[in-house]
C-alpha cells in the first residue's frame, strides 16, 4: 500500500490558508466545515501537517502575489499543497511556477476540493468523536458571521474579472438562506453581515421565485430577504449594494430599526465618463439625489464606499468632479485604491493610461478630503448614546463598534467601563470624543 492511500493511525492534519475577501471567507468556512466532519484536525502550522490547503485570491495582481507566496511557503514548509479559489481559475499561472502542487480548483469547488484532499489523506471519521455545530465551523469571531446569499456577478465592469472567476449571479433560494441564518443566530452569532457581489441583485436570476421557511413563503427578493433577516433578534448588516431604485425600499426597514442603517455601496468613481468606461452598473446622474432622500427618510444611516482614482482615461476635471461629489454625498466610511491592472480585465485596453506618479498624488489628495469630512461627521456624533457591540475586552478599556462600522473594514469604538465587558455583548455608550476613524466613549448600561 503506498503512502499516499495508508490510512493515518490519528486524525489527519489540514493547514489551511484562507485568503480575499469575506465572500472567499464564507467559501473557506465551507471546506472547513466539511473537513471537520469528516474528522480532519485543522492545525495552523504547515509543518507537520499531513496537508496544506490555500484558498487563493487572484482579483488584483497583487493578490495574486500574495496567493504565490501562499503556495511557496506550503510547498517549503510542508510539501504538499492543494489550492482552490478565485486564482485556481487560471491554474496555467500557479503550475508554470508551482508543477508540484497536488491540485488546482477553481471557486466554490468544494466537492473538488474535497476530493483531493481524499485522495493526499484519507479521512479517520469516527462519528462518536467528530463533533460540527449545525451552524458549520466559522473563520469569524463566535459574535459575527458573514451570510452568503448568492454566488458570482452578471455585471461586466471593465476592470473587473470576477465573472470570469465566478461565474453570473446564482442565488441561494430565500429559505435556504434564512434556515442558515437562522442556525447562526441560535448558536450566538449577534450580527449577520450580508455578502454577495451585487447583493441589490439578489433573485433577480431566480425570478424572484418563493420558496418555504417556517410556516410561510419567501420570495428570493431584496426587500423580502432582508424584512425576514430583520425579524431574527440579530444586527443586520448590508454589504455590496448596488444603487438601484428598489434599494429605496429597504431604507424604510432601517428608519423603523429592522436592520442597520448602513449601506456598503461600491460607488468607484463619480465622473460620468470614467463610470461610462467603468462600465458600472446604476451610475445614474441621480445618485446624489438618492443619497439625499435616503438620508431623510434614515437620518441615522451610514454610508461606506470605495472608489479608484487613476483609472485609464480619468483627467484631472474627472479627477476634481469626484472630489466635489465627495463633498455633497457626505459618506461615513470610505475606501480608495490606486487603479491596477488586472489580467484579463478589458479595461487594460482603454488608452489614457494616469502615470503612477499621478495616481499617487491623487490617492492622497482624495485621502485628504475624505479625512476631513469623515471628521465631521464624526465630530456630530460626541454627545451621543449609541449601542456598540464589544468585539475585544480590556481590564478597563473594551474595543467594539457601532451600527456604523463593519469589522476589519471601519472605525472602532473604545469603550471604557467600570464593570467587566463580554464579547459580543451590545452595550449602551456614551461618545465622549471622536477622531476621523474611531469613536471613544463609556459604557452606561
Amino acid at each position: 500500500m503506498t503512502e499516499l492511500t495508508a490510512k493515518p493511525k490519528s486524525a489527519p492534519k489540514v493547514s489551511f490558508v484562507s485568503l480575499g475577501c469575506p465572500k472567499a471567507l464564507v467559501d473557506s468556512e465551507r471546506i472547513i466545515t466539511r473537513l471537520r466532519a469528516e474528522g480532519y484536525e485543522l492545525t495552523r502550522a504547515h509543518d507537520g501537517a499531513d496537508v496544506v490547503v490555500v484558498n487563493t485570491c487572484g482579483f488584483l495582481d497583487s493578490a495574486k502575489a500574495e496567493s504565490l507566496d501562499a503556495i511557496g511557503k506550503g510547498l517549503s514548509e510542508n510539501g504538499r499543497v492543494i489550492v482552490t479559489g478565485c486564482m485556481g481559475a487560471e491554474p496555467e499561472q500557479i503550475r508554470e511556477r508551482f508543477p508540484d502542487v497536488l491540485s488546482i480548483t477553481g471557486p466554490q469547488a468544494y466537492e473538488s476540493v474535497m476530493q483531493a484532499v481524499h485522495a493526499a489523506v484519507p479521512p479517520a471519521h469516527d462519528p462518536f468523536l467528530d463533533l460540527v455545530p449545525p451552524q458549520g465551523v466559522k473563520l469569524t469571531p463566535r459574535h459575527y458571521a458573514y451570510l452568503k446569499i448568492s454566488e458570482g456577478c452578471s455585471n461586466r465592469c471593465s476592470f473587473c474579472i470576477i465573472p470570469k472567476l465566478r461565474g453570473d449571479l446564482v442565488s441561494r433560494p430565500a429559505g435556504d438562506v434564512l434556515r442558515e441564518a437562522e442556525r447562526l443566530v441560535k448558536a450566538g452569532v449577534k450580527e449577520l453581515l450580508v455578502i454577495s457581489q451585487d447583493t441589490s441583485a439578489y433573485g433577480v436570476d431566480l425570478k424572484y421565485a418563493e420558496s418555504g421557511f417556517a410556516d410561510r413563503q419567501v420570495r428570493a427578493k431584496f426587500l423580502d430577504l432582508a424584512r425576514e433577516l430583520g425579524d431574527l433578534g440579530a444586527w443586520v448588516r448590508l454589504h455590496y449594494v448596488y444603487p438601484y431604485p428598489h434599494v429605496d425600499e429597504v431604507i424604510q426597514l432601517m428608519a423603523d430599526g429592522k436592520i442597520l442603517p448602513y449601506l456598503d455601496i461600491p460607488f468607484q468613481h463619480a465622473s460620468p465618463s470614467v463610470l461610462k468606461a467603468m462600465k458600472r452598473p446604476a451610475h445614474q446622474e441621480k445618485t446624489l439625489d438618492r443619497i439625499r432622500s435616503w438620508k431623510e427618510a434614515a437620518p441615522d444611516l451610514a454610508i461606506r464606499s470605495t472608489f479608484i482614482v487613476g483609472f485609464p482615461g480619468e483627467t484631472e476635471d474627472d479627477f476634481q468632479f469626484l472630489l466635489d461629489w465627495l463633498t455633497e454625498a457626505k459618506l461615513d466610511r470610505v475606501g480608495c485604491f490606486k487603479y491596477e491592472a488586472v489580467r484579463g480585465a478589458p479595461a487594460n485596453a482603454l488608452e489614457g493610461a494616469v502615470p503612477e506618479e499621478v495616481k499617487t498624488q491623487r490617492w492622497n489628495r482624495f485621502m485628504q478630503h475624505q479625512q476631513a469630512i469623515a471628521d465631521r461627521l464624526q465630530r456630530a456624533r460626541v454627545g451621543r448614546r449609541v449601542p456598540v457591540i464589544i468585539d475585544e475586552v480590556g481590564p478597563t478599556v473594551s474595543k467594539g463598534r457601532t451600527k456604523w462600522d463593519a469589522p476589519e473594514i471601519d472605525g472602532v469604538t473604545y469603550v471604557a467601563s467600570r464593570r467587566p465587558l463580554r464579547v459580543g455583548e451590545i452595550v449602551t455608550v456614551k461618545i465622549e470624543r471622536a477622531g476621523a476613524y474611531d469613536l471613544h466613549g463609556v459604557a452606561v448600561s
